[in-house]
């Protein structure tokens, strides 16, 4: 009874944040600077034409009743039309959305593995020279500038050494032709592996240090004690007793990530071209396109909300001690 009440509870919450948030971001863009007219229309129309766009974009309307419009059609499902497009958002985002979680859910999922299993080696290694390594090289991925070291890899195996694509995600004249699914895939895993490559090197580090710090304040309890009084092996008392409850907060920093993944990871999308929420988010505010902007925001906003409660919940599951 207790779960559900805080479930209800922090449910309750969500809704008055998020709406908070939609309103934040409605009068945030349009009291930024600049207009999207000026972007998205040719120069050379008459001031009529011009004044026509602006009363189709519900622009020369105040400010309040374009709020009031934004929420009415906000809670019918309608998000809008995109300034630049000239299509739905929700179709826009649709189409982008899965690039976004196949790239970064991937890249996400697979650091954390390999941090979980990098950190709970460097904790139970404490002071070797294998723990000084993997501290060292974990320090050097977490502290990597992202523009930088994906400009590298893109400089090095994508222009010098020509082993992968330079950006997008498939091959134009394999996509044409009447290839089998199979090579398609390949083509999508191949376009993939550099943006996948600089995501994993630069979410490992920090996994890795949180797993071993975690590890080593676990390795402190008496129960890991009494287990090694008990007669267990160290591989059993690691594994089992230790690591378990040493991950639990990789897994509230993975499940933030997963969800912060929605967003695209914008620089990275945006060097390898990679056709996401990210890379249009960077397009719609440049251009100062709102609804497909407050969409994108609105979309990561509640991920990020969501995601805090299923994280809350999985913390309570994989250790009892925690009660709400």
């Amino acid at each position: 009874m207790r779960n559900q009440i805080y479930i209800l509870g922090k449910l309750i919450e969500i809704v008055i944040i998020f709406f908070v948030i939609m309103t934040a971001l409605f009068f945030l863009f349009r009291l930024s600077p600049g207009d999207p007219i000026s972007k998205v229309v040719d120069p050379m129309l008459t001031p009529e034409d011009m004044q026509y766009l602006i009363e189709q974009m519900g622009l020369d309307k105040p400010v309040w009743e374009q709020y009031l419009i934004y929420l009415k059609n906000f809670f019918t499902g309608n998000f809008g039309v995109s300034f630049h497009y000239g299509e739905p958002v929700f179709k826009i985002i649709k189409e982008r959305l899965g690039w976004t979680i196949l790239l970064f859910t991937t890249s996400t999922v697979l650091a954390a593995f390999a941090g979980v299993f990098l950190g709970k080696i460097a904790a139970w290694n404490k002071g070797s020279r294998l723990d000084s390594v993997l501290s060292i090289s974990a320090l050097v991925c977490y502290t990597l500038f992202i523009p930088w070291f994906a400009l590298l890899l893109l400089w090095l195996l994508g222009f010098k050494l020509g082993i992968f694509p330079l950006g997008g995600i498939l091959s134009p004249e394999l996509w044409v032709g009447n290839a089998p699914w199979y090579l398609k895939v390949l083509d999508i895993i191949h376009h993939m592996i550099l943006p996948l490559m600089t995501l994993f090197v630069i979410n490992l580090g920090s996994y890795l240090l949180l797993m071993r710090s975690s590890m080593l304040s676990v390795l402190r309890e008496d129960y890991i004690i009494t287990a090694r009084a008990k007669g267990l092996s160290e591989t059993v008392i690691r594994n089992k007793h230790a690591a378990k409850n040493a991950a639990l907060p990789v897994v509230t920093s993975v499940g933030l990530s997963l969800a912060f993944s929605i967003n695209g990871g914008a620089l990275t999308e945006q060097i390898f071209t990679w056709p996401g929420i990210g890379r249009e988010l960077i397009f719609a505010v440049s251009n100062n396109d709102y609804p497909l902007a407050q969409a994108c925001f609105l979309l990561i906003a509640l991920v990020v909300l969501v995601a805090n409660l299923i994280v809350d919940l999985l913390y309570a599951y994989l250790d009892p001690r925690i009660t709400y």
